[in-house]
């Protein structure tokens, strides 16, 4: 369990400091990155980490994540509050981090609504609930399709980027918008990235029980250990 918790926390802190740290390197270069090189950023550090630590803990690196891991009985119940701690634990270091060599950068890639708060509310519920989908669908089947999951589960962050980073900030992951909430002060919306990815999660986990063999995402499939 240690060592899974301390893979949840180095994948979660790579997963910020190189997504947040690319907004704020293309703030502080005029924009040298683009808003496609970001949802780049995002999707191909989560393709390394799955690759990296996928073998250890699975690399949820988000709380919405391990949340449908859990509702879908795939991870056991004892193993819910350390991943999810870890995970958060790991935002804040890359947040405080990213602080530590950006002074002058007033948001350090906070997520805050652009327009009305429902149209962000319902893009990070899609947006998460598409994310959720995809790991529940490529981590289980044939081993070839295993292999491949890194790369679908990195399109689909770098894809949701793309869609929602202007409106919503695409957070898709309450750990990613906690390290820089609670490292610039900006909580006032934080709410809206907590519940809006779980909310989207327990929606995949029924998405993965129509589509899928009976027993997948069932209390036939809880994990052991």
């Amino acid at each position: 369990m240690i060592r899974r918790a301390f893979a949840e926390l180095v994948g979660t802190f790579a997963l910020v400091f190189v997504g947040t740290g690319a907004i704020i390197v293309n703030d502080v270069s005029g924009g040298a990155l683009t808003h496609l090189g970001v949802s780049m950023a995002f999707g191909l550090v989560v393709m390394t980490m799955v690759y990296a630590v996928g073998d250890i803990s699975g690399a949820h690196l988000n709380p919405a994540v391990t949340l449908g891991f859990w509702v879908a009985r795939r991870l056991p119940t004892v193993q819910l509050a350390p991943y999810v701690l870890s995970q958060c634990l790991g935002a804040v270091l890359a947040s405080a981090s990213l602080r530590w060599l950006f002074m002058e950068h007033a948001t350090l890639g906070a997520t805050m609504p652009v327009g009305a708060v429902h149209q962000s509310c319902a893009l990070e519920v899609v947006l998460t609930f598409f994310l959720v989908f995809v790991i529940l669908g490529v981590t289980t089947g044939p081993k070839d399709k295993g292999i491949s999951a890194g790369v679908a589960i990195g399109a689909t962050v770098a894809l949701g980027a793309l869609l929602g980073g202007p409106i919503s900030g695409a957070s898709m992951n309450p750990a990613r918008s906690l390290g820089p909430a609670l490292l610039t002060g900006q909580m006032s919306m934080l709410w809206l990235y907590v519940l809006a990815p779980f909310a989207g999660a327990l929606l995949a986990v029924g998405g993965c029980r129509c589509v899928r063999e009976p027993g997948c995402c069932s209390a036939g499939a809880r994990a052991s250990g």
